[in-house]
């Protein structure tokens, strides 16, 4: 967990959080949002090897986000198909 302490607090703030995805072909599933590296790791060693999950035991993907920050900083486009 990445925090920082606040004057006259005695615990720690929490300044960013770990997303835990995973990723197959075209499929992106968010799996959950933890508040350690370790907590997300923990995830993934019991989701590894249930049914889906087992076909592509590489499509777990960690990310580390800051809290009240923006992450999509661009506009979009939608594409016709």
């Amino acid at each position: 967990m990445a925090c920082y302490s606040v004057p006259g607090k005695a615990e720690c703030e929490v300044k960013s959080v770990y997303l835990l995805w995973y990723v197959h072909g075209e499929d992106e599933l968010l799996i959950g949002v933890y508040e350690t590296e370790d907590h997300a790791a923990a995830a993934v060693a019991r989701l590894r090897l249930k049914p889906g999950f087992a076909d592509k035991p590489d499509g777990f993907h960690v990310a580390e986000y800051q809290l009240n920050q923006d992450h999509w900083t661009e506009g979009y486009k939608i594409l016709q198909i």
